[in-house]
């Protein structure tokens, strides 16, 4: 239902947010999942191939002149800086040309600068091309976790955004077998196979351009925008679908809201917004971006450093080692993604925040005392991951769904690249630092640091969690342009 006033501009009352939210989880929200989801797949392998392919681009023959410290430093560093400059870049552009649009452009971006990092010659040009790679991936972020809140109903948003970020660590099981027949030079030379991980990845990034096409825009988005015409026929050809799927008809939804459209929020908006009227919101942000950024960007680069350090595992085995850890850090996510939506936001983003935290704190004692091996040093890791993976994961969900929808794609790219830029960026630097000197002490260290960052999040959210489970967007945060 809608209602237009020219004299005050457009004002529109729909139901269209109400009607999202009580459809029956369906074939077609699978296929969102599928259209949208699969991008962190890619993420993960990307992440992974790097860190596990560190010691053989370093070797003689590689193809490259360039160190292992470089490419768990500098190059994870690039990375992860092109995905916060790229973050801040296609959000602006998300919230105001479209989340379909960008969740296009974005994953471009990633698929050519993927495909031209495989035939690096020259260091510069493998630095080059690892900023540009991270550049597409920050703006799918924005775009992706955007349109997935949008249009997952809000008794399933929390497990499907969390099981959607965890799938990041499929990919990066996938990366570390693949590096595995990568590395083997029984099978590929030291110059080929390494090159052949970046070029799967650029097909696998094809092959999901092409999904993606069937993905429509967020209808509220484009209720926002001017488009209510557009956006009462995307829902309404859902809800076709869905009642031919259940072979009933849907419950009438229940409650309205009425907007004001406008085509874009000016950056004065956005800051006030962000600063002024969330600003607890905020503050639990950035805490939560910050503590996952620089354990995960640390750890995910360096895994394989400390393996190879400590324990003389050899290059080519690294993988077996990174695939437990993916599995457990995908488990999390999975298994207890549900809970998110039942027992609720602040129990468990605190608690999986703070497990994490005090397990490595454990973990680092153990491998201080000298009683870890390279097996048992992995099951620590598989379970301090466990629980951050969910974390983490929520630290996405979170400020997807606690600021306006005008406002939403800019604020998960804000914070986004702010707590990565100030976590990811020093954290695989630091810790490529630390591990290099071969000493125990200073690998124990950067554990202690990862874990006091946790530790520290999860305080914060277990004081400023917003009560998110199965409520409206609307309802948690009350759109700018709502009248």
């Amino acid at each position: 239902m809608t209602t237009a006033h020219a004299d005050t501009g457009r004002t529109v009352t729909t139901n269209i947010p109400a009607r999202l939210d009580r459809l029956p989880w369906s074939r077609w929200h699978w296929t969102i999942v599928i259209g949208l989801g699969t991008v962190w797949i890619l993420d993960g392998l990307e992440v992974t191939v790097v860190g596990n392919i560190a010691s053989r681009l370093s070797e003689p023959g590689s193809g490259l002149s360039i160190t292992s410290g470089q490419v768990t430093g500098i190059a994870a560093a690039l990375y992860v800086a092109g995905a916060c400059v790229g973050a801040l870049f296609w959000g602006r552009l998300t919230d105001k040309w479209g989340r379909k649009k960008l969740f296009m452009i974005t994953l471009a971006v990633y698929l050519a600068a993927t495909a031209l990092t495989a035939v690096s010659f020259e260091s510069w040009w493998f630095f080059a091309f690892r900023f540009l790679t991270g550049f597409g991936i920050g703006g799918e972020y924005a775009a992706i976790n955007s349109a997935i809140d949008e249009l997952i109903p809000a008794q399933y948003r929390g497990r499907v955004d969390l099981m959607i970020n965890g799938s990041f660590w499929l990919g990066a099981v996938g990366g570390s077998l693949l590096s595995i027949v990568a590395l083997n030079t029984d099978f590929f030379a030291k110059d080929v196979g390494w090159r052949l991980t970046f070029a799967l990845g650029a097909v696998l990034a094809f092959v999901i351009l092409l999904v993606r096409r069937h993905v429509p825009e967020s209808p509220r988005w484009l209720l926002i925008h001017g488009r209510d015409e557009e956006a009462e026929r995307i829902v309404s050809s859902i809800e076709e679908r869905v009642e031919a799927e259940r072979g009933a008809d849907l419950p009438r939804p229940e409650g309205e809201l009425t907007i004001r459209q406008r085509r874009s929020v000016t950056f004065v908006e956005i800051a006030r917004t962000v600063f002024s009227d969330y600003r607890r919101r905020s503050v639990l942000g950035f805490s939560l971006f910050i503590g996952q950024a620089f354990l995960y960007n640390a750890i995910t680069f360096g895994f394989g450093a400390i393996l190879t350090t400590f324990f003389d595992v050899p290059t080519g085995d690294t993988g077996y080692y990174f695939a437990v850890i993916a599995i457990g850090n995908f488990c999390g996510p999975l298994l207890l993604g549900k809970l998110f939506d039942t027992v609720g936001r602040r129990v468990m983003i605190s608690s999986t925040y703070l497990l994490s935290g005090l397990l490595l704190f454990g973990t680092a004692w153990l491998f201080d005392r000298g009683s870890l091996s390279a097996a048992t040093l992995t099951a620590c890791w598989c379970a301090v991951l466990f629980f951050a993976s969910a974390g983490a994961s929520s630290a996405y969900l979170t400020v997807s769904e606690v600021f306006p929808m005008e406002t939403r794609a800019m604020s998960i790219a804000f914070f986004y690249a702010l707590g990565t830029a100030a976590g990811g960026i020093s954290g695989p630097l630091l810790f490529a630092d630390l591990t290099s000197t071969g000493q125990v002490g200073d690998t124990v260290l950067a554990f202690q640091i990862g874990a006091g960052l946790m530790c520290a999040a999860g305080l914060v959210a277990a004081f400023l969690a917003v009560r998110a489970e199965g409520r409206s967007l609307e309802d948690i945060a009350k759109p700018l342009t709502a009248t």
